[in-house]
């Protein structure tokens, strides 16, 4: 390594000291804790993989990674296959017949939610959904309790996740499609090929690297979601949409069960690191 090099690396440096301080320290102290009993206060007690062999055993565990997936559907699939539609219809139609501001200012209003605060938007669409006041109620002229009732809740809450998650990939698509070379469009064009068939046939294969950006990283944001799942529901009722994530601050916070909530943390963790690695394996055979 020459010395010019080197002095590159220096750069990384505080991002390094970074990265160790808040992800790798904490996440190690995490994996240590659920070795052992303890409630936060006193002297942890080793328990060995205690935690673990209880998981394997907790129905409320595993209900939780049921849910996972519906979210995962939610925040991953839906809004990447409604965000592919929209993007190619704000790229290839409405910036062609009604001009770029216009599909501009589109873009940024399929993005909004995304620049709100988890707290606000939840609290908002707490009100909306309310069983005596709520405007949903009032406007489809039923009796519901959206989140208050066990058969709907954890649908609703996907349906939120749904509108909250969209703007993402718009975006992404959107940006993606920039590079598209144009006289793709235009020779199918010239071809007679319906705006679907352009689509099928050149969007898609074409912005392919973002959709794998894309599905990764709502899918982590799934597996990990917890501020919306805090605000709406708190897991209930009952457990009709708990998540690992909230499974986890329940024990740490709640029952002071720190060992029992690192042990889910951790797993979780390692989920979601296979998941990583897994993406990234079929995204270098497709490319």
């Amino acid at each position: 390594m020459s010395v010019r090099t080197r002095g590159y690396w220096l750069y990384l440096v505080p991002s390094l000291v970074l990265f160790t301080a808040v992800i790798v320290v904490p996440f190690l102290m995490n994996v240590g804790a659920s070795f052992t009993r303890w409630s936060g206060v006193g002297t942890p007690r080793w328990i060995g993989f205690g935690n673990y062999a209880r998981l394997l055993e907790d129905e409320r565990f595993w209900q939780s990674f049921q849910h996972n997936v519906g979210l995962i559907v939610a925040m991953a699939v839906v809004p990447t296959a409604i965000g592919l539609v929209l993007a190619a219809a704000l790229f290839d139609y409405i910036g062609k017949r009604f001009g770029p501001r216009t599909a501009s200012a589109l873009r940024a209003a399929y993005y909004l939610p995304q620049v709100l605060p988890v707290a606000v938007a939840g609290v908002v669409w707490g009100w909306l959904l309310h069983p005596s006041y709520g405007a949903v109620n009032e406007i489809l002229g039923l009796d519901l309790d959206w989140l208050g009732d066990p058969d709907l809740a954890l649908a609703t809450v996907m349906a939120v996740m749904v509108w909250f998650q969209l703007g993402y990939p718009v975006v992404i698509f959107m940006a993606g499609l920039q590079r598209v070379d144009p006289a793709y469009y235009e020779a199918a064009e010239i071809d007679g090929a319906s705006w679907f068939r352009r689509f099928w046939h050149i969007t898609i294969p074409q912005i392919r690297p973002e959709i794998f950006v894309v599905l990764l990283t709502c899918t982590i944001a799934a597996l990990k979601v917890f501020g919306p799942i805090f605000v709406l529901t708190r897991g209930g009722p009952g457990n009709a949409t708990m998540v690992p994530s909230y499974f986890s601050y329940l024990n740490f916070f709640q029952k002071s069960n720190v060992g029992y909530g690192s042990a889910i943390a951790t797993v979780l963790a390692l989920i979601i690191i296979v998941v990583t690695f897994l993406f990234l394996r079929v995204q270098e055979r497709e490319q």
